[in-house]
């Protein structure tokens, strides 16, 4: 009898579903910058480490374009739960390189908003000792990122408290309110109506 009862407790266990809580954790946009991994004068390997540091990854986009100075594409990706980037290219070791990656996660919120953050920055080829030929691509800038949700605070709206100041009529001579004539109104802010109301 004893082991009926555990082996039907053993079954009833072991069908028993299971549920696991979804981890969400996110930082600041302003602490992160890109960093080179690996590079050679062809060839350069980026990591965002906001792919790391949100949560959940299989939710986080990095969408990833490099151009030249003149703005044409050397390559571009939207890669899906990846922190790398790689890349070949034949721009001369004198030019700079314009990275831009574009991390977004619709499931990591943070301060209550959606992860969206953007990063900028340039390559340059840095000669660390000439005698030994020690050389790669480097970040100019080492800029961190900027959030781009839009956040409009109460100071941010902006209020109409313009004045009347006058009302004029076609002719530009002060008057007042007449009904059935087209008229101007000038205000303090420099704005001009012209109205018609119709009795």
């Amino acid at each position: 009898m004893k082991k009926k009862i555990l082996l039907s407790l053993a079954i009833a266990l072991g069908l028993t579903k299971t549920t696991q809580a979804q981890v969400i954790t996110t930082v600041d946009c302003n602490t992160l910058s890109l960093i080179v991994n690996v590079s050679d004068t062809d060839f350069v390997k980026l990591y965002h480490p906001g792919h790391y540091l949100t949560h959940p990854g299989s939710e986080n986009h990095i969408a990833w374009t490099i151009t030249n100075m003149q703005g044409n594409i050397i390559a571009q990706d939207t890669l899906i739960n990846n922190s790398d980037f790689s890349f070949s290219h034949n721009i001369p070791l004198t030019d700079t390189i314009n990275v831009t990656a574009h991390l977004w996660n619709d499931s990591a919120i943070h301060n209550g908003y959606p992860v969206n953050c953007l990063i900028e920055d340039q390559l340059h080829w840095e000669v660390f000792n000439s005698g030994l030929n020690l050389a790669r691509w480097e970040f100019i800038h080492n800029n961190f990122g900027v959030d781009q949700n839009i956040i409009l605070g109460i100071d941010d709206i902006v209020l109409d408290n313009k004045q009347l100041i006058k009302i004029v009529d076609i002719l530009g001579k002060a008057t007042e309110f007449k009904p059935n004539t087209l008229l101007f109104y000038i205000y303090n802010d420099g704005t001009v109506e012209k109205k018609y109301i119709s009795r």
